[in-house]
């Protein structure tokens, strides 16, 4: 699904949350709303800054408060009003919500060790990665449709929604999604979108995207 107009020029910034006290604990939220920290909002504050300096056109968040708060502070700047999505959110991972990562890979060993080789795994009961995207790719795709040409759109969600929805984005494989890493607390990637389609631009940044120089002469 690359769902592009070819050669609109459009833009999608997908930023995550700050930080959370449950991101200090290495506690997986998943689709817990869990407030931001002060730490987490002055991340928000100083990346709001840089992300408005690229004159976004439309934002949309999930709607869990890790987000929003986070999105608010760029719509503070920008004047631009918030959608909240719901297919936004964090992936739901049942019984792994609220555990930290040492007690996931010894509770659920086999399950965590074949969710690291990219197999397709109901982590907790859960939520698949595929199904993940298949909620929050449309409603991304769907708003970008609406951009002007050479327009921006900003997404405030989550680690893993990001992730998949990139790799939905771009056309990968489902088990090659972990293959783009992570994104560390408020930074963010970016798709440019060419001639046959979206392409990442930049990933778990934090500072302004640069254009690419020559990469292909």
């Amino acid at each position: 699904m690359n769902g592009t107009k070819g050669g609109r020029g459009r833009r999608i910034v997908l930023w995550r949350h700050g930080q959370t006290a449950w991101n200090l604990e290495r506690r997986f939220q998943g689709s817990t709303d869990i407030e931001l920290t002060e730490e987490g909002r002055g991340q928000a504050r100083r990346a709001a800054r840089l992300l408005a300096a690229l004159g976004p056109d439309a934002i949309v968040a999930s709607d869990l408060q890790r987000a929003a708060t986070t999105a608010s502070e760029l719509a503070a700047l920008t004047r631009l009003e918030v959608t909240h999505d719901a297919a936004l959110r964090e992936t739901y991972a049942g019984s792994w919500q609220g555990l930290t990562h040492d007690e996931i890979v010894a509770q659920y060993r086999e399950q965590y060790t074949a969710w690291k080789r990219g197999e397709p795994v109901r982590r907790g009961g859960g939520e698949l990665e595929t199904e993940v995207a298949d909620r929050a790719a449309p409603v991304v795709l769907g708003h970008a449709d609406k951009l002007p040409d050479d327009g921006t759109l900003v997404v405030v969600s989550h680690g893993g929604t990001i992730r998949t929805t990139i790799g939905r984005l771009l056309g990968l494989e489902a088990h090659h999604w972990e293959g783009l890493g992570g994104l560390s607390n408020c930074c963010w990637s970016v798709l440019g979108e060419g001639a046959r389609g979206w392409r990442l631009l930049e990933h778990n940044a934090g500072t302004l995207p640069e254009p690419v120089l020559g990469d292909d002469d």
